[in-house]
């Protein structure tokens, strides 16, 4: 009896022991806390490769930023510990992390998309992260943790290709998550390892909300010829064999690789491309069969067509002369509402006769307006599908576009006919 007192009471003061009690409370701890966090948070969906180089986070990005423009509360999570490319795809390389009352606020990106990533925690752009596996796991709970997400509708997770420790972490971490949507390319290399992913979220107990096949061929913007560089049929065969839905094939389009090299994300530059309707089709897709209210906000938002308007510009003016300008403002327009629903800037193409035309068509401008036009520019305008008005007032490029959209803008004489 008293050997039996000695070793229970050597047991209660070992250190070790106690160590290993103290560890067991902190993780139940942070599991609750992370499930109080998420329990704010109406659908978590994440986004995985079994590959790199699938072109995987441009899917997360503009998954995000259609939600986020579809007026849901999204948070972008980027838990790529090595290769973080989400604040270079938004432009928040510079964005500092706050805190506040012991955690971290994510970075805004506009109306309704909140970001967290690696990449804003580090001191360069060069800089490597050489953790093992239980730092990164570490760090991926604080994102869940300690992050201030607030209440949202959306939290779209990207992680690395693989199925190593981030992939591992996030799924037995995240309570409740929707499901994977999973990004592939059309070659059997890429094939191959998404089949992999499939068997771990099915090991995971995870679901699977479909599979994207990006760079599904290239469209030649000279002769609209299709030329399917990583073959073609891929993704579709290989759901149809795996049992798992099949949400669409975005092609190879250099708007996308520019969108993401300037921090644009590529819905927002280029709405009205056939790659955005893709994508766009394939968002509708995850939506359908979640909450009703969620389903017709999106399609509301759809059936309010985009416009692109283009003005030629100098100094946050109008520029006088179409065909020799430096830089356009592009504004996105909701054309039944007539709100603008995003502004940005972008460099002209270097001077060449007869070029603007279809360069502003590839970049899916619908209207014109500048002070002064000549007419080949105006023939070639009409050829391209794009409406013009000529002679407006040098004046702010916005103040001109509310104008047009309130049919109050007063055209002059054409200043620049040649």
């Amino acid at each position: 009896m008293n050997k039996g007192k000695n070793s229970e009471k050597a047991s209660a003061s070992d250190p070790e022991a106690e160590h290993r009690a103290k560890l067991k409370a902190q993780e139940f701890a942070d599991y609750r806390d992370i499930a109080i966090r998420m329990d704010k948070i109406g659908h978590k969906i994440l986004v995985l490769s079994g590959k790199g180089g699938v072109g995987k986070s441009t899917v997360a990005v503009n998954l995000a930023v259609s939600l986020a423009r579809a007026g849901k509360k999204v948070g972008l999570l980027d838990i790529d510990i090595h290769g973080p490319s989400i604040p270079q795809m938004l432009q928040l390389r510079n964005e500092d992390l706050k805190l506040k009352e012991g955690v971290i606020l994510p970075v805004n990106y506009k109306n309704n998309l909140k970001v967290m990533s690696m990449g804003l925690l580090m001191e360069g752009r060069d800089e490597a992260v050489i953790w093992r596996g239980p730092l990164k796991m570490k760090v991926i709970k604080q994102f869940l943790k300690d992050v201030e997400w607030g209440e949202l509708d959306y939290l779209i997770v990207d992680s690395p290709p693989g199925t190593g420790d981030e992939p591992l972490s996030i799924a037995q971490l995240i309570p409740r998550a929707d499901g994977a949507v999973i990004v592939t390319t059309p070659q059997e290399v890429s094939i191959s390892e998404v089949r992999r992913s499939i068997s771990f979220c099915r090991k995971m107990s995870m679901d699977i909300l479909g599979v994207i096949e990006n760079m599904s061929g290239f469209i030649c913007p000279g002769c609209g010829a299709k030329v399917n560089i990583f073959g073609t049929g891929g993704g579709p065969r290989m759901a149809e064999d795996m049992g798992v839905p099949f949400l669409g094939s975005i092609p190879i389009d250099k708007g996308i690789m520019e969108a993401c090299d300037e921090g644009r994300p590529y819905l927002e530059q280029y709405p009205v491309t056939e790659t955005a309707k893709e994508f766009e089709k394939i968002i509708k897709q995850l939506t359908t069969g979640q909450t009703e209210d969620d389903t017709k906000d999106i399609e509301a938002k759809s059936d309010d067509q985009t416009i692109r308007i283009a003005l030629p510009i100098t100094a946050d003016k109008l520029f006088a002369h179409f065909g020799h300008c430096e830089a356009f403002a592009i504004f996105d327009v909701q054309e039944e509402s007539k709100k603008i629903v995003n502004r940005f800037e972008i460099s002209a193409p270097g001077h060449q006769p007869g070029l603007l035309p279809g360069w502003l068509h590839q970049q899916g401008v619908n209207v014109v307006i500048t002070g002064g036009m000549g007419s080949r520019a105006q023939e070639l305008l009409v050829r391209e599908g794009i409406k013009f008005i000529i002679g407006a007032p040098e004046d702010n490029p916005e103040a001109i576009v509310n104008s047009y959209l309130a049919g109050s803008l007063v055209a002059g004489e054409n200043i620049c006919d040649h």
